[in-house]
């Protein structure tokens, strides 16, 4: 300990300074349109006679946009930290109901005023990507899909307020969703059948609220892709995500490539795990727990150990992590732990306007609580490493490197769990775990994604048929190794437990993406630590200010979603599994 509190030490000259603003009073805090408004009629009014004066507009616009994320960022967090707080949300819901639509309706005024500047072209040759997203942004714009925007932000947070409201009984002990998962890790297994269960007629109960819920959410995007002149939301999503890197037929051949290459594999792992745990049928109960029996879950982590351990494994990758996450820490950027009208799952929410970002989880005292809290700190390192892009829309990065970020900073951190682990047992234990975690996430997320691409190009389908073709799609890439005799509608409505599907449709298959970029850095940084960080920091420095492809390349890697890349990198996890037999 004291080795990191000397680095964070070391690095206190770093500050982290809040964005300095140019045009806009830094205390300037909007609640209502009537204080945006002038600030919009600025920029309009604002001369563009030459590229310095567009580029005076484009640095004013940014600074505006800096102002307004936060303040809706705020909200975010607030209503997602206890969903049963009525101010909270009524907070929430003025502004994305009264104010969003607004700003949208504005901004792509302000979009077409830059763009169809004849000044334009030199600062796009500066600029590519920046003017590449916002002629992309400028041609999907319809306002009629401003309102319809604002109420699918509302309705979907409905997916949290439900899950966070629910709870279980365990032994007479109330337990929320999250704690009692995380039961499946270590119970007995007779405890870990019994926990599955409940947790099962929970959310069976749910399971018509929530298939009505995805159902009016559905119709909406769907309304919004034909307003902008789509077929279909999937097509509509692809390019509104800006995916210019690879198209929907990419996305569907990786598909293919992980039914053919990784579901073997994830049925070896299970196989292996069957016969370790010497059973003759594995269940669903079965599927998570640790088979090598050598995991530490009778040492339940408190917050401050937590914290702790993540201080001390960032400070092992590099000493500026652990000091961004001790100033989060001081400065109460972090809500880590479950609890009741908490919503569910974990984020990272940058804020830009105070140099930040907030962790937002639900830890339940577990080591794997501690793998989220080093992914979410991933997500915030990125944050604090770009926020010195000159524009706004070069901080917030296209999923497959804000994933990259996150799902690296946990390889990175498996190297260093041998200064928490007493024992070599219980180290490769959990260095097991962790590999055959992530080997048997990548088809989950797959067929995830599939089912998504099902969804949104059969939008008339009814409930039933919806699930049906998850059952079709799951039996592809699910293990014929788990057993569902008697649960068979954990297996029917499984997908109803994938956030993603309600809250932020088509952002899934990322992780999958993402995750083939940060084995191939994890295998770079286990030959050279120092170069590997030296060159991840490089990359995440430049925000969006270059495409994917070109940031991979910074990082030292490829941006690859072949066959031929996806097997190679998977073959290489699978070796370095089998070496932990």
């Amino acid at each position: 300990m004291a080795r990191l509190f000397f680095y964070i030490h070391q690095m206190e000259q770093l500050q982290y300074k809040p964005f300095a603003f140019r045009y806009i009073p830094g205390g300037f805090s909007p609640n209502d349109w009537a204080d945006i408004s002038p600030l919009f009629e600025r920029l309009l009014l604002m001369p563009a006679g030459s590229d310095t004066q567009l580029l005076e507009l484009l640095t004013l616009k940014s600074e505006l946009e800096t102002v307004l994320d936060y303040e809706e960022a705020i909200r975010y967090i607030n209503v997602n930290r206890d969903t049963l707080n009525q101010e909270l949300a009524s907070s929430y819901e003025h502004w994305i109901s009264d104010i969003q639509p607004k700003v949208e309706e504005q901004m792509h005024l302000v979009n077409e005023r830059v763009i169809s500047s004849p000044f334009s072209a030199v600062l796009e040759q500066m600029h590519p990507v920046l003017f590449r997203g916002l002629r992309n942004e400028h041609q999907l714009f319809r306002e009629e899909n401003t309102q319809i925007y604002s109420e699918l932000a509302l309705e979907e947070q409905e997916f949290a307020n439900i899950i966070s409201e629910q709870m279980v009984y365990v032994d007479g002990e109330e337990l929320t969703l999250s704690q009692a998962t995380d039961m499946l890790h270590s119970a007995p297994r007779a405890k870990r059948e019994e926990v599955y269960k409940a947790i099962l007629a929970k959310r069976l109960s749910l399971s018509d609220t929530l298939s009505e819920l995805l159902t009016s959410l559905m119709r909406k995007r769907y309304h919004i892709a034909l307003n902008a002149g789509f077929g279909n939301f999937r097509d509509y999503q692809h390019q509104n995500l800006g995916r210019f890197d690879f198209s929907v037929a990419d996305i569907e051949e990786f598909h293919t490539a992980v039914q053919m290459l990784v579901c073997p594999i994830a049925d070896d792992i299970l196989y292996e795990r069957k016969q370790r745990m010497n059973l003759d049928v594995l269940m669903p109960w079965d599927a998570e727990v640790d088979s090598m029996q050598q995991l530490e879950h009778s040492r339940l982590l408190t917050e401050e150990q937590l914290k702790a351990s993540a201080r001390q494994l960032f400070c092992a990758i590099d000493p500026e992590f652990a000091h961004m996450f001790n100033l989060m820490d001081v400065e109460g950027y972090l809500d880590l732990v479950s609890r009741k009208s908490k919503a569910p799952s974990g984020f990272s929410y940058p804020l830009y306007k105070v140099n930040r970002s907030f962790i937002f989880m639900n830890a339940t005292g577990s080591l794997r609580d501690l793998e989220v809290l080093i992914h979410e700190g991933g997500h915030s390192f990125h944050a604090f490493l770009c926020a010195s892009q000159p524009f706004h829309d070069y901080k917030w990065t296209p999923m497959e490197v804000a994933e990259l970020a996150s799902m690296a900073m946990e390889l990175f951190a498996y190297e260093h769990l041998d200064l928490l682990l007493p024992t070599d047992e219980a180290l490769r234990s959990n260095r097991r775990r962790m590999l055959e975690d992530i080997i048997l996430s990548i088809p989950w997320i797959v067929a995830i994604d599939k089912f998504q691409h099902w969804l949104y190009t059969h939008p008339e389908h009814s409930a039933h048929e919806r699930n049906l073709a998850w059952v079709e799609i799951y039996k592809e890439y699910s293990s014929k190794e788990i057993c569902w005799d008697g649960v068979e509608e954990g297996f029917v409505f499984a997908w109803q437990k994938q956030l993603h599907l309600f809250e932020v449709p088509f952002y899934y298959i990322e992780y999958a993406i993402a995750q083939l970029g940060a084995i191939a850095l994890w295998r770079k940084y286990r030959v050279n630590k120092e170069g590997t960080i030296a060159q991840f920091k490089n990359a995440l420095q430049l925000g969006y200010s270059k495409t994917v492809p070109e940031i991979y390349a910074t990082a030292g890697i490829e941006f690859n979603l072949s066959p031929a890349y996806l097997k190679g990198i998977i073959d290489f996890a699978k070796e370095e599994l089998d070496k932990l037999k």
